[in-house]
């Protein structure tokens, strides 16, 4: 079962050797019952595909939080399924829990690509790996602006509580981006001076995406005593 699918995510700054490299792995998922399969565990429609490249897609648990992120594919032998190369194992254990009787095989085809985490972060593309696996719901992510999920298609894991945070506009937090006066890491408390409000996800440099309340954007925030400056994301 071979193809690897050529991902919008995927773009590495050349000379960019300051900042490590995100490593990717392909999930291919073929077999008969593969198209149904996905339909009914992704956030978006795989009809799409019918006439479109890619599409960004999420998988989320039950309760709507997110386990992957990134792009889908059609392949000759089914899907194309970028993941990072961190979370391809456990992506597979826990699809593999929701198989039941579903003709679908899956396999991992290591190392298929890198990723500039300064593209992702400048670009608002939220990374899951390993440590932010079930961590932040779709919408805390941005992934209602991503084009990522369809609210028409029917249901999907997790639909119900995307679907009632979207129709309820119950949003209060999201993904922005901030510039850091110095260097912090993933997983370190964003503070309002007060208070913890929220966490860095992802980082490059001293450019990072953290996922913080909405109205606290433009106020004074720091992370471990290290001041924040909002920087808008193209799509928000």
């Amino acid at each position: 079962m071979g193809g690897v699918c050529q991902s919008r995510l995927k773009p590495a700054a050349a000379g960019n050797t300051l900042i490590h490299m995100h490593a990717l792995s392909t999930i291919n998922i073929s077999g008969q019952d593969a198209s149904e399969f996905l339909q009914g565990q992704l956030t978006n429609d795989l009809r799409r595909l019918d006439s479109e490249a890619e599409i960004l897609a999420a998988w989320c648990n039950p309760k709507g939080r997110v386990i992957w992120f990134g792009t889908l594919c059609a392949i000759d032998s089914g899907f194309g399924l970028s993941a990072p190369a961190e979370t391809a194992e456990e992506i597979v254990k826990q699809l593999s829990k929701f198989r039941f009787r579903s003709k679908v095989d899956f396999d991992i085809v290591a190392d298929s690509g890198t990723v500039d985490p300064a593209f992702l972060v400048q670009n608002g593309y939220p990374f899951i790996g390993s440590a932010q696996m079930e961590k932040f719901t779709a919408h805390m992510l941005n992934l209602d602006l991503l084009d990522t999920i369809s609210f028409d298609k029917g249901c999907y894991t997790g639909q119900e509580v995307i679907a009632r945070t979207h129709y309820k506009g119950a949003t209060k937090r999201r993904t922005l981006r901030f510039e850091s006066e110095a260097a912090v890491s993933a997983g370190d408390k964003v503070s309002d001076g007060s208070r913890d409000i929220g966490e860095v996800l992802n980082v490059a440099g001293t450019d990072l995406l953290a996922v913080v309340p909405i109205d606290k954007a433009d106020t004074p925030l720091t992370v471990k005593g290290i001041k924040l400056t909002h920087i808008p994301l193209p799509y928000l």
